[in-house]
């Protein structure tokens, strides 16, 4: 393996190939975090403080094999409850009303409206301003800014999308690190992919919210309505529907069939939610996160070596490994987890 935190995250990514990418994206964050902040701190010689930091951390091996089961541990945590097998056609039909998944996603399709709407306004704004201050000093920062900002819609976003459409997203935002200067961490911004295509993820959840909302509204509306005729012929003494000179009545013996179709309705627009958040969740993540051999692409630094591995400054090291939610693994040292 080189020995810089460049070859480190490369075997990383080795051992967690066919892992989930969002799994992979965490698991490359806290390394590189973790690394360069332990080479920081040491101060001396960068081959030297690599190595040390490399075996606190652990081998690329013994981490890939903490991530992975952690993430067995937190799934098996999270996993929603499985709707009861039926034992007939009506059953499973029926079945959507304790499903999870699908008032995940009826709420999702709800939410969507406004998360679309604040995405396309700050994305069309940051847009507006980045190129219409591009000629003055204050251009750059701008563009920065919004860049920034791109980077933690995605990863919001992404825990939106896990808790309510039980999509596995990153819980790591994507880490650029400290090599280069302040003009290649720009460039690697502005050649990830992923930055655009969050972009583009951005400008079409408002056409996405609006469809999402207004199919469900106007479902529900529609079988709400089926359920309150009888209710509506009850109380007006004429006709309930007028067509010329001809006046249609809802007969008494037809009622429960209005009330049992406004019911198929509603369950109707259950599974079409359910559906809905399967197809939004794969999409989003096809956008947000991308593809596992995407992740740790990062561009070497000016001079290269074991010395672009090392920042100017990094936060404390931790003392019991990568810090954050229980994906994350411990630390290993002597070859045993800690």
């Amino acid at each position: 393996m080189d020995r810089t935190v460049e070859g480190y995250l490369a075997e990383l990514k080795g051992q967690l190939a066919g892992a989930d990418p969002a799994l992979v994206q965490d698991a490359l964050y806290d390394a590189e975090e973790y690394l360069r902040s332990a080479m920081a701190e040491e101060g001396d010689d960068p081959a030297q403080a690599f190595d040390r930091a490399a075996e606190a951390y652990g081998t690329p091996e013994e981490v890939a094999s903490s991530y992975r089961e952690a993430e067995l541990a937190v799934v098996a945590a999270l996993r929603r409850p499985a709707p009861a097998k039926a034992r007939s056609v009506a059953g499973g039909f029926f079945s959507v009303l304790s499903d999870p998944s699908a008032w995940g996603g009826l709420l999702y399709m709800l939410l969507g409206i406004f998360t679309g709407t604040l995405y396309f306004t700050l994305c069309v704004t940051g847009i507006s301003l980045s190129l219409g201050l591009a000629i003055l000093i204050i251009g750059l920062p701008v563009a920065l800014l919004f860049l920034a900002m791109v980077r933690a819609v995605s990863l919001v976003e992404g825990r939106v999308v896990e808790g309510l459409l039980g999509v596995r997203m990153p819980r790591r935002p994507r880490f650029v690190g400290g090599q280069g200067d302040i003009w290649t961490r720009i460039k690697w911004w502005l050649t990830d992919y992923r930055t655009w295509t969050t972009i583009l993820y951005m400008l079409l959840q408002l056409p996405l919210g609006i469809f999402y909302f207004t199919s469900l509204v106007t479902g529900f509306a529609f079988s709400a309505g089926l359920m309150m005729l009888p209710v509506e012929q009850e109380l007006i003494e004429g006709p309930l529907l007028v067509v010329g000179r001809y006046g249609y009545y809802i007969e008494a013996w037809a009622y429960p069939l209005f009330v049992l179709g406004g019911l198929f309705g509603l369950l109707l627009l259950l599974w079409y939610a359910k559906g809905v958040g399967k197809l939004h969740g794969v999409y989003a993540k096809a956008l947000l996160v991308g593809r596992a051999e995407d992740h740790a692409q990062h561009p070497a630094a000016p001079g290269g070596g074991v010395g672009a591995a090392q920042p100017p400054t990094a936060p404390a090291v931790p003392t019991a490994g990568p810090s954050g939610d229980s994906s994350a693994p411990t630390g290993a040292q002597g070859g045993d987890t800690q």
